[in-house]
């Protein structure tokens, strides 16, 4: 009867204890770099105009639809595609930007992700086995 225990990351006999340090090491530095990033709106303008008040019409009507008649197919429609527009127009107005910090800051967030990534594509690779 052999064994067939999985002794490393991904099946391999590569190192464990190194998949996981490097799956800390790149969650801390994922989580340093999008700490530094805002993101703001400037959600409801077209060509100058606000245009939030026009994206809810077809809610409101689906809306209205469904409270006379819950079991109304155009209701629903009408309510799902008016909350479609509004979803989409806040994902596609959304600015995103990367907060000043120093260069220190900034190499240490990035060396911690590519030291991290790096043990884990390293530990996934298959190594000999010591007697």
């Amino acid at each position: 009867m052999g064994e067939d225990k999985i002794v490393g990351a991904g099946g391999t006999p590569g190192g464990i204890g190194q998949f996981f340090f490097g799956v800390l090491l790149a969650g801390i530095g994922t989580y340093l770099v999008l700490n530094q990033v805002q993101v703001t709106s400037s959600w409801g303008h077209l060509w100058g105009y606000s245009t939030f008040g026009l994206s809810i019409v077809p809610m409101l009507i689906g809306v209205g639809m469904l409270f006379y008649n819950g079991k109304s197919a155009v209701g629903w429609v009408l309510t799902i595609l008016g909350f479609g527009i509004i979803l989409a127009g806040i994902l596609v107005d959304m600015d995103i930007y990367f907060r000043p910090t120093s260069l220190y800051n900034t190499l240490f967030m990035l060396a911690l992700l590519a030291a991290g990534l790096g043990l884990i594509a390293r530990s996934l690779k298959a190594r000999k086995r010591e007697s």
